[in-house]
């Protein structure tokens, strides 16, 4: 593992003891050790941010820490899982941290995806449509996260270390091709590495998924990670309204009347049933 000290040096460290779990972009307590170069950590700050996952046991783990911009990269190719987009931007919701949907290879078309984009664009959620092949859309990239320390999310293949590479200063992220077979993304990014933007800020590059869903735990209010449920659900005749067969629902009222997207109201139900799942312990 390594860590950046704080006069910019990096250095290589070991964890002091098995409770300590550091994760990329951890703030840690590091000390020199005797007669070698290492470093050890010795322990971690409070974290103001954390994206979270269940893991194959069921236990929540924390990939990346303190970030305030998660950045949701989709592309045409592999195709969109508009169920996985949610439940990042469901994650930067959960952390009060700011969404950024980006669309790369725009060069393919994404004229298919438009009145997803533009549903995206009216619960607030900025996006862009960027070209790392060809170079397009790539100084808006830049100038949203500027400054900021920002996480690049998404499926495998989309080209989120192509977009970083154009980005940033340093050694260059490894890259691969979509699987000609399944035409599916694979993983080029294995650990999550945090990296110098140029002109200023930080960027995480986090491995490619084919799936993801936040942690969640039995406190967790599902409904927050749908900003537009959330908002309709202070109209529905009960206040523990699961937006399920329960009458007087706003939430069903808000799909019927087109305000609502119904995908994100079974998108909603799933994560919810997976909330159910992990609670009695059947993930």
């Amino acid at each position: 593992m390594q860590v950046t000290l704080a006069d910019g040096e990096r250095v290589d460290a070991r964890i002091k003891g098995k409770r300590l779990k550091p994760v990329c972009g951890d703030r840690v307590a590091v000390e020199p050790l005797d007669m070698e170069s290492d470093w050890l950590i010795t322990a971690i700050e409070d974290r103001r941010s954390a994206l979270t996952r269940p893991n194959m046991r069921g236990d929540i783990e924390t990939l990346v820490a303190n970030f305030d911009l998660l950045v949701v990269v989709a592309a045409p190719e592999p195709r969109p899982d508009w169920f996985i987009v949610d439940r990042y931007i469901g994650g930067a919701e959960l952390n009060d941290a700011d969404a950024l949907l980006v669309m790369n290879k725009r060069d393919i078309g994404l004229d298919s995806y438009r009145e997803e984009l533009a549903y995206f664009a009216e619960l607030g959620y900025g996006s862009l449509e960027v070209s790392a092949e060809q170079s397009l859309g790539l100084d808006a990239l830049t100038t949203a996260v500027s400054g900021r320390t920002a996480v690049f999310v998404g499926q495998s293949g989309v080209g989120k270390s192509s977009l970083i590479n154009c980005m940033i200063d340093g050694e260059p992220q490894r890259v691969a091709s979509i699987s000609d077979k399944h035409r599916e993304g694979r993983h080029t990014t294995v650990n999550s590495a945090m990296l110098d933007l140029r002109g200023g800020g930080k960027l995480i590059d986090s491995p490619g998924v084919r799936d993801y869903a936040p942690g969640l735990t039995e406190d967790t209010n599902v409904q927050r990670v749908f900003v537009e449920i959330d908002k309709a659900s202070s109209d529905c005749r009960f206040a523990n309204c699961m937006h399920l067969k329960e009458p007087g629902c706003a939430v069903k009222d808000g799909v019927e009347s087109g305000t609502i997207s119904e995908r994100r109201l079974e998108s909603y139900r799933r994560l919810l049933r997976l909330k159910n799942d992990l609670t009695r312990g059947r993930y």
